[in-house]
């Protein structure tokens, strides 16, 4: 019934990755079960016969989708199955997405999709690190045109040493941690973070990587040829008019590049570019008509070619710049007041506007995908609205693009955060992006760190970012190196290399390449021409804020934190969380009360230091240890024949005896005190079977003067 073929690729340490197809999803046109340990991802790929009337791009959706039964656990919510995609699962998709699509040949446009399940689940394998490589597989099983295969693997360094694919357990030590994807022949993907690492380290790291790829994208081949998979399918998504694209370039393509050199702004340039195409198109009519969607697809070529040749044959960019030369960068910290921190940062048509917010442990982000649950003290999120870029249409939810973004500067800050110990609050950093032409996650990174410096967190060292980008000539062997790239430059280009860092080293990456043949060589130059520009805007950030602010805005709410025994949580809370309950109503605050390590974590949130003030006072008393000889302003809960019960501390109550009530002999307690009223007293006593507090007032009171005579006639009543 089955006609089941199987591949295994050894890591070298003893684990096994095996590749299975035959057996499930045999109606895809290639599906693949990878298996590692306990962990399976299914991966399957379907591609349509036919690409759609005047599609010019590959129209590739890629599914990375984890069920919860996998691990054993119920998905959360009212429905309790799976819902939309999780942050984490669109990252995982945007991983495996970024490596395959370049290697579609150009002239295919059939939509494809490609679906990896995480199926089964061992704790301690990521599988984020295998979903590329069952991707890869099941195009290689198909008969679906690809120059690949590709795999990808996570590299992490580990005390010093170089791991692929760590468990979750060793990732949690790595000081590097990086996702590659490749070819045999090429990298093509880079994404990850690092605790402040040189260049150097960075291109090891990538070696290393690359070379257990190669030994996993041969195991495809080998895979392919076993399963008799290496005869793809013939297809003609294209029809084109050589004769036309030769008129195309002939007439248009002078003016594009003397356009080109021109140096204007963004839109400026592209109403210059759109007038040359609009002349073009203008001597054609009704009568003679043209495929206007071929002209513009010759025309972007054209295009295309201009800004390359500008760049390579005269070393000037699209909006006049050198190779290694920044846009101009303003800074501006606080412009929003009534905020916890914000800032502005505008490079070139790139702007930022970001704020900083504070809140309690209440606010932590709930994390709860497959695989890991908890929370997290610390977010990052990424708007781009579309005005930023002069479109004129709705925002419509969140893309995949503001997640992915957003997740890469979340990664370039995170390292430099202060530890859970120093740090009570829970951070919301919000970049708004006003403005895009190029770049605009990094420049949320400076804002960011702009941000959380104007707030007053104590960040360890500012973080700066940058993109970089790289135009090549294969046939010449000629190549620049590109600095804070343009958004065009991105399109046109060959990389998108971004980088952040502080000044002594590399925080998180993000890379894309686009070509074939890019030599360790050009990524030296690039990663030292991104420090450079990393430094560059370092500069100017620390001459509007050099280092945070010694403390919170006036504004700000405030935490205190104090730790408390074990056996007082349950005072403090009170039967039915009466206690804590009352504390916040009465204070205005909010407390929370935490377990940990054996012992009461307190945290008290407010919005003024009085309400504070009031509450940690509160929370002080109610664990108090009653201590004889301390004076206590109590309240008298109960009048009894013999004396008070006066409630010194927060459930604590102590006998003031009637004879301890004052120096003169008194008949009645209701004489000098009623219930209700406040007395000091003085604990005097504590029975060490019992446990009894002793009480006294008139220890406190000046004794009154003896009258004449008072003293012998006591001293005679004794005998």
């Amino acid at each position: 019934m089955f006609n089941i073929k199987e591949k295994n690729i050894d890591l070298g340490d003893g684990r096994v990755i095996t590749l299975q197809t035959g057996k499930l999803a045999r109606q895809a046109d290639g599906a693949v079960l990878l298996k590692m340990g306990k962990t399976m991802l299914l991966a399957t790929v379907v591609s349509a016969k036919e690409a759609k009337e005047d599609t010019d791009f590959m129209p590739l959706s890629v599914e990375y989708k984890e069920k919860y039964a996998s691990s054993g656990r119920f998905p959360g919510g009212f429905l309790k199955r799976e819902s939309r995609p999780s942050d984490y699962e669109i990252l995982i998709s945007r991983l495996v997405d970024r490596a395959l699509r370049p290697l579609f040949p150009d002239d295919y446009h059939a939509e494809t999709f490609v679906t990896i399940n995480l199926v089964s689940a061992d704790i301690d394998i990521i599988p984020d690190a295998l979903a590329g490589l069952a991707a890869s597989a099941a195009l290689a099983v198909s008969d679906i045109p690809f120059n690949g295969p590709i795999s990808e693997v996570r590299i992490a360094r580990i005390n010093g040493s170089f791991v692929i694919n760590p468990t979750a357990t060793q990732l949690k030590e790595a000081d590097i941690d990086l996702m590659v994807g490749a070819t045999i022949e090429n990298i093509m993907m880079v994404e990850g973070e690092m605790k402040e690492v040189s260049e150097a380290d960075m291109i090891e790291a990538l070696r290393v990587a690359h070379d257990a790829i190669k030994v996993q994208c041969r195991a495809q081949i080998e895979f392919a040829e076993e399963v008799g998979s290496t005869l793809k399918r013939s297809y003609c998504h294209e029809q084109n008019d050589e004769d036309l694209r030769k008129k195309v370039w002939d007439e248009t393509y002078a003016r594009c590049y003397s356009t080109a050199r021109e140096g204007t702004d963004k839109h400026k340039r592209e109403e210059a570019f759109e007038a040359i195409i609009t002349e073009f198109l203008s001597q054609y009519t009704e009568e003679n008509p043209v495929n206007e969607v071929l002209v513009r697809r010759y025309y972007h070529d054209v295009v295309k070619e201009a800004a390359r040749r500008l760049v390579l044959d005269e070393n000037i960019r699209l909006d006049g710049r050198r190779p290694d030369q920044i846009r101009p960068i303003m800074c501006e910290i606080d412009p929003l007041p009534a905020t916890h921190g914000s800032a502005l940062f505008t490079r070139g048509e790139t702007q930022s506007l970001t704020t900083v917010t504070l809140g309690t442990k209440l606010d932590e982000k709930i994390i709860d995908d497959v695989l890991n649950q908890g929370t997290e003290k610390f977010t990052l999120h990424y708007n781009f609205p579309p005005f930023s870029t002069g479109e004129a249409k709705p925002a419509r939810g969140i893309s995949r693009r503001e997640i992915g973004h957003g997740n890469l500067a979340h990664r370039a800050l995170k390292r430099v955060m202060p530890p859970d110990e120093e740090n009570p609050y829970a951070i919301r950093v919000v970049s708004d992006i006003l403005e895009s032409n190029g770049s605009s996650s990094m420049a949320t990174v400076c804002a960011g760190t702009l941000a959380l410096m104007d707030a007053g967190i104590q960040i360890r060292k500012p973080v700066s970012g940058i993109a970089m980008g790289l135009i090549t000539d294969k046939d010449s062997g000629k190549y620049a190196v590109l600095s804070d790239i343009l958004g065009d430059e991105d399109h046109l280009g060959d990389m998108d290399f971004k980088v952040t860092g502080t000044r002594d080293g590399i925080t998180a990456t993000q890379m894309d390449i686009k070509v074939e043949g890019l030599s360790y060589e050009v990524l030296t130059k690039a990663l030292e021409q991104a420090r450079a520009g990393r430094l560059h805007i370092l500069g100017i950030m620390n001459e509007t804020i050099a280092e945070p602010r010694p403390e919170l805005k006036p504004h700000a709410p405030r935490i205190e934190m104090l730790t408390i025994p074990k056996d007082m949580i349950g005072a403090l809370i009170g039967p039915g969380g009466k206690v804590i309950q009352e504390i916040q109503r009465e204070t205005g605050t909010t407390i929370i009360v935490e377990e940990i390590d054996g012992h009461g974590d307190v945290n008290i949130f407010g919005e003024n230091k009085e309400a504070i003030t009031a509450a940690l006072e509160w929370v002080r008393r109610i664990v108090a240890v009653p201590e004889v000889g301390q004076i206590y302003k109590g309240k008298v809960k109960t009048i009894v024949q013999f004396g008070a019960f006066v409630e010194i501390l927060p459930n604590k109550d102590g006998l003031l005896h009637i004879s301890e009530i004052d120096w003169r002999k008194i008949k009645t307690v209701d004489e000098v005190l009623k219930e209700g009223d406040e007395v000091e007293v003085k604990l005097i006593d504590i029975d060490p079977k019992t446990g009894k507090l002793k009480l006294s007032r008139k220890i406190l009171i000046p004794r009154p003067p003896r009258e004449e005579g008072e003293g012998r006639k006591n001293e005679d009543n004794r005998h």
